[in-house]
């Protein structure tokens, strides 16, 4: 497993029992104890504050796959998080307790050649949170990697900071095509990946933007935002694609739009949760649902 977690029976002992949302079957979730790993010493144990769900937990939920990742047996979910530093490993040096921090959820090895080139977003053998066996991240706490925790600037909320990872998606896009002021942009979909696109490909400087979607209220929460135009397309377009899994060295970016306010991802969180059985049932169904919920968050 990941630093997120070990297989139950394993890990030291904390003063409170760690809970975490375990998927255990089809569209099964259950509150159920997480024993932590033992913290190395350049590793941070977080306990967790806010806990974004994606297309891809839902997936995990609804068909127990996501492409070619197979949940074969019980895996805690979710992986859009950030929270607060609650002990530091002996070699930690730039985070202390009391710190916000969102996370980046994926450890690579840094030993492959396409670590070494710096696609680290590309190792074989990424251990990233909530993508089978790894475990994930809702849960009470999390020990992790201090150097995948990026601490928050005073004016970026905890919330803010689980956005970090979806918009992560929308900075290693932009940089991918290479987009500026001189680029205009089409976004295919007006879901929550499409509108951080959307919203990045702005930052970046470019002057028009238009998105396509199947979905009128979709395509409107995208008029709001700032899109220049919409489109409610229900046939074939062609396009050329550039690929993009993932991203790599995001965070600091994301960060410093959010800080200095060139990207509001505050209006995309439409949905809050807290952490009961219920309510983690009861926010699973609501992603799913899509309509109106575009970012779904726990907030713990």
């Amino acid at each position: 497993m990941g630093k997120g977690g070990m297989s139950q029976g394993e890990g030291s002992k904390v003063e409170e029992e760690n809970m975490a949302a375990w998927l255990v079957g089809l569209n099964t979730l259950k509150i159920q104890p997480f024993p932590l790993p033992t913290l190395g010493p350049h590793d941070v144990r977080v306990r967790m504050k806010a806990v974004g769900i994606c297309g891809s937990d839902v997936h995990y939920l609804k068909t127990m796959r996501c492409a070619d990742f197979i949940v074969k047996e019980p895996m805690v979910i979710g992986h859009e998080c950030a929270g607060i530093i609650e002990e530091v490993g002996e070699g930690v040096k730039h985070l202390v307790v009391g710190d916000r921090v969102a996370l980046e959820p994926g450890i690579s090895c840094w030993r492959c050649n396409l670590c070494k080139e710096g696609r680290y977003n590309l190792c074989p053998e990424m251990k990233f949170f909530a993508t089978p066996p790894v475990h994930g991240s809702l849960a009470n706490q999390v020990v992790h990697p201090a150097d995948l925790c990026f601490k928050l600037p005073e004016n970026v909320s905890l919330e803010e900071g689980a956005m970090c990872e979806p918009l992560s998606v929308g900075v290693h896009a932009c940089r991918r095509a290479e987009v500026g002021p001189e680029t205009n942009v089409l976004v295919m979909g007006a879901g929550p990946i499409g509108l951080v696109t959307m919203l990045a490909a702005r930052a970046f400087g470019v002057p028009k933007i238009v998105i396509v979607d199947v979905d009128d209220n979709r395509l409107s929460v995208a008029k709001r935002l700032g899109a220049d135009g919409i489109v409610k397309v229900t046939t074939s377009l062609e396009v050329d694609v550039v690929g993009v899994f993932r991203y790599k060295n995001t965070w600091p970016l994301c960060l410093e739009f959010l800080t200095s306010g060139k990207i509001d991802v505050k209006p995309l969180i439409t949905h809050r949760f807290g952490f009961s059985q219920k309510e983690v049932e009861d926010a699973f169904e609501t992603s799913a649902r899509g309509s109106n919920a575009i970012k779904v968050m726990f907030n713990l």
